[in-house]
């Protein structure tokens, strides 16, 4: 049962039990009894010294000092001799040593300093007599300098350092070893350092010399050269520290580190020549190319590039001659060539980026595929176009090549999308400098790529591809890519269709947020209005078809992606509704679809469609293919209906559309028309000379336009012998002429002469005047 009692347990049921027996015993308990109750105390204490709750020991540990100085009392009184009481008091300094050390622990713990001095000294004083605990003794104190250093009490923590140290030269027959007495020297030495090290370097140097005396271990020189380098330390005597290293069996990496810690601290001198002894020790170590790695990395840092170069052509020399280096060291001084060359392609300064990319092209093999090489050619093409260099552009071809066959080849998800990636970016660079007629054959390989990768993530997820977070990274990364290239390629719109249909896709795959569904919408709206856009050039009937039934396609889809969107905030300002009525009205309409008639009901039924709308509706009900005469009225006569109820008379408009009404109702050249059609026509001409009379804002010139018709439809009359109708059309015409402003001279008296000579016929043909002849 005791394996299930963790330590705080035991530690509460100690403390019940040993309360429950100092309750039962008094001052003559027996002498057992006695040392029961100061095993008991001890125990109980340092129960809570153990599980950190240090106050809830000290008065048990109280009353073992107390038991075992009655004990003590006891012992002397019943002894014998002087050979008796060196027994006695030996057996009593064990418990009083170990209780001693337990209020030591104590103390510590609650950060009573001088409380746990006075304990440790008074078991120092003991250990003449009990040399064995000298180890216990001394580690103790490396346990109280370790925790008062964590808590950055240099003060304690070198006091008690320095105690463990002495103590644990007492009785070497007792003592920790020489490996942990240089353990404790290190940690002295290092707290010295972090205390101050101007003030305490002598002290510093001084322990860790000692530590070095006691065990030589590489972190003792490591720290010297700290406390060295800390204190502000002579070349020289740094110098002589780094030989007294050289003399030792040390490793490469604690070379590598020490080479570093000069190099940061600016000691450029002796850095870089300990990086030369290192480089000769481990001549022939398979690492040497780390060593010359750290060189190349510290003599870049500190602008030293031609040097640094000369290191590199060495290494690239030695790659041909038998001395390449290890697989993760070439990679590195891949990254380090890289990252410069970067550096300089940024600052625009596209040869020097091109030496460095040259210098990371030299250690690779003719022929060989790689998905870097291919990244590599690629940002060397970036240069050679900058530089306007295309005759040196192979790389161009050469790193599209390479991408083109892990694109396609790879069984690796991730790596088909970096190639997929590379190669998009490396065409657009590409099509950017090229002038635009250049850029159609470019702009549908884009195509190709975007479609591969669409491709690629349709395919059945699983587990080990690709994580859900990288997929739905890699996604949205395509669609803002097709995206973009929609917008910036709107002179090609049968390619920024194709565009904005990928994008919609590529959307398809990410979670249907707000942003998305917004995306989503745009997307199938632009590739609609194009589609529409494309219907109405002068193409084949066919493409004419097929273009406006996925016009009408993309409209549905969006239509419902609308419906999703909607609830999801305040969209009254959004013109999707209208664009999608219109969209999808212009498509039925140019193809004859049967359900043009359900779509005119629901947009009659609409409570407040605008005026515009409706406009827009009548120009595309007569729009070729389309011929929908009817239609156009009736949504021309709601568009005049909406704008007579406004406050404002708007001249303009109503202008517009009395004249598109009357242009339907009588197309120029007709001269047969029925009563019906003319009595049609009248309406819409009584209808704008009511809002001529009414405002000043009619234009003149479709009042001009109004009289002339009225008067011509009139005379068309006259010579049908239709002398009654002739008279009303022309006499309406006059009407139309009053209200002419400065063009009313020009009209006046022709108009005057010949509305004259019909009211004469007229009148005649009624039988009012007698015939001359």
């Amino acid at each position: 049962m005791g394996s299930f009692i963790n330590d705080e347990q035991r530690a509460k049921l100690r403390h019940i039990a040993c309360r429950l027996a100092l309750l039962c015993e008094d001052n003559s308990s027996s002498e057992e009894t006695v040392r029961r109750q100061i095993l008991m105390t001890m125990k109980t204490g340092k129960g809570w010294v153990d599980i950190g709750k240090a106050v809830l020991a000290d008065g048990f540990l109280e009353i073992a000092i107390k038991s075992i100085e009655n004990l003590y009392t006891r012992l002397m009184k019943r002894s014998n001799g002087e050979a008796d009481i060196h027994v006695h008091k030996a057996d009593v300094e064990k418990n009083l040593f170990k209780v001693l050390s337990y209020q030591a622990e104590s103390a510590v713990a609650q950060g009573d300093f001088q409380k746990a001095v006075i304990c440790v000294q008074r078991c120092k004083d003991m250990l003449m007599r009990l040399p064995k605990e000298t180890c216990y003794l001394s580690l103790l104190c490396y346990n109280f300098g370790v925790e008062t250093y964590e808590q950055k009490r240099y003060e304690q923590s070198s006091f008690w350092l320095s105690q463990s140290y002495e103590i644990g030269k007492m009785d070497k027959r007792y003592s920790t070893g020489q490996e942990m007495q240089a353990k404790v020297l290190r940690l002295l030495a290092t707290v010295y350092l972090e205390w101050d090290c101007k003030v305490y370097q002598d002290k510093a140097l001084q322990a860790i010399s000692l530590a070095n005396k006691e065990n030589l271990h590489p972190a003792g020189f490591f720290l010297k050269i700290q406390i060295l380098l800390k204190s502000g330390a002579a070349d020289e005597d740094l110098s002589t520290a780094i030989a007294e290293i050289m003399h030792h069996e040390v490793s490469l990496d604690f070379c590598l580190n020490t080479a570093k810690m000069l190099l940061e601290h600016n000691r450029e001198l002796v850095g870089f020549d300990f990086l030369k002894s290192v480089a000769g020790r481990f001549e022939s170590s398979p690492d040497l190319g780390k060593v010359i790695l750290l060189h190349i990395e510290f003599l870049l840092q500190r602008m030293r590039e031609p040097l640094a170069k000369q290191k590199i052509e060495d290494i690239i020399t030695g790659h041909y001659t038998g001395k390449q280096l290890s697989a993760e060291t070439l990679n590195q001084l891949h990254i380090i060539l890289w990252d410069r060359a970067a550096k300089n392609y940024e600052a625009k300064n596209y040869p020097e980026a091109l030496q460095w990319y040259n210098y990371s092209l030299s250690f690779y093999s003719s022929g060989q595929i790689d998905q870097n090489l291919a990244k590599l050619k690629r940002n060397m093409a970036s240069c050679y176009l900058h530089l306007k260099q295309l005759e040196k552009n192979e790389q161009h071809a050469a790193a599209i090549k390479a991408l083109e066959y892990l694109s396609q080849n790879s069984q690796d998800c991730q790596q088909v999308f970096i190639a997929l990636k590379c190669l998009i970016r490396l065409v657009l660079s590409k099509v950017i400098a090229e002038l635009e007629d250049k850029r159609m054959k470019d702009l549908d390989t884009l195509l190709t790529y975007l479609t591969l990768a669409h491709q690629k993530l349709a395919e059945p997820f699983t587990e080990g591809s690709l994580t859900l977070e990288l997929r739905t990274q890699v996604t949205h990364w395509f669609r803002k890519v097709a995206w973009n290239l929609a917008v910036q390629f709107e002179n090609c719109p049968g390619t920024m269709r194709d565009f904005f249909i990928l994008s919609f896709k590529f959307s398809q795959f990410c979670h249907p947020d707000k942003a998305v569904l917004i995306a989503q919408k745009t997307c199938l709206l632009m590739a609609a209005a194009i589609g529409l856009e494309m219907g109405r050039q002068n193409i084949a009937l066919a493409e004419q078809i097929e273009l406006l039934t996925q016009a009408l396609q993309h409209i549905q889809a969006c239509r419902d992606i609308w419906k999703a969107l909607k609830p999801t905030g305040d969209f009254s300002k959004d013109p999707t509704d209208t664009l999608l009525l219109l969209y999808e009205f212009e498509a039925r309409a140019k193809l004859n679809d049967p359900a043009l008639e359900s779509l005119l009901e629901s947009v009659w039924d609409l409570p407040q469609v605008e005026s515009k709308t409706l406009e827009t509706i009548a120009s595309l009900a007569m729009e070729p293919p389309a011929h929908y005469p009817s239609v156009c009225k009736k949504a021309l006569k709601n568009a005049l209906t909406i704008y007579k109820k406004q406050e404002a008379v708007d001249g303009v408009r109503i202008s517009k559309c009395l004249h598109s009404l009357i242009h339907l109702s009588l197309p120029s050249g007709v001269i047969d028309a029925d009563a019906c059609v003319l009595e049609e026509a009248w309406g819409y001409f009584e209808d704008a000379l009511s809002t001529v009379s009414s405002t000043d804002n009619y234009p003149e010139v479709e009042t001009l336009w109004l009289m002339t018709r009225a008067w011509n439809t009139g005379i068309f009359q006259y010579s049908s012998g239709k002398y009654k109708e002739a008279e009303q059309w022309c006499g309406l015409g006059m009407r139309f002429l009053h209200h002419l402003g400065s063009l009313k001279s020009s009209y006046e008296s022709n108009m005057v002469s010949l509305y004259s000579e019909v009211l004469d016929k007229l009148d005649r043909v009624k039988g009012f005047l007698p015939n001359e002849e």
